[in-house]
């Protein structure tokens, strides 16, 4: 089945290294202890560990969990640091952490300073 994610309420980003060992249940419980969230909602949780090459992906669909592992080949993800943050991605900082960049990204096109002087 394929799932189409752009339509998600929330993507969220567990900040931080989290064991990656952990499946379905040990995640959504990490989602719901230590964050108070639902992983029942309309939600997509993302997890990544250490070497940070690799991310884990969980969603309800409402039948149940649906899990997606990925391992890069090269490179590494500008995953961020804060242990016991969480944070909500937009689908353009969901597209710029999957391609390497920092969902932190400088602008392009600056503010006017006109009538500033």
């Amino acid at each position: 089945m394929k799932y189409d994610y752009t339509s998600v309420k929330n993507i969220y980003i567990i900040c931080g290294k989290t064991d990656m060992r952990k499946g379905i249940d040990g995640l959504a419980t990490l989602i719901q202890d230590s964050f108070e969230l639902d992983p029942y909602g309309d939600s997509i949780f993302l997890f990544s560990g250490w070497s940070k090459d690799r991310y884990k992906c969980l969603y309800f669909d409402g039948d149940g969990f649906a899990m997606l592992y990925k391992r890069l080949d090269s490179g590494k993800l500008q995953w961020p640091k804060d242990e016991n943050e969480v944070r909500n991605l937009s689908q353009q900082e969901l597209r710029w952490l999957l391609e390497g960049l920092s969902i932190q990204q400088p602008k392009a096109i600056q503010p006017s300073l006109k009538g500033a002087f």
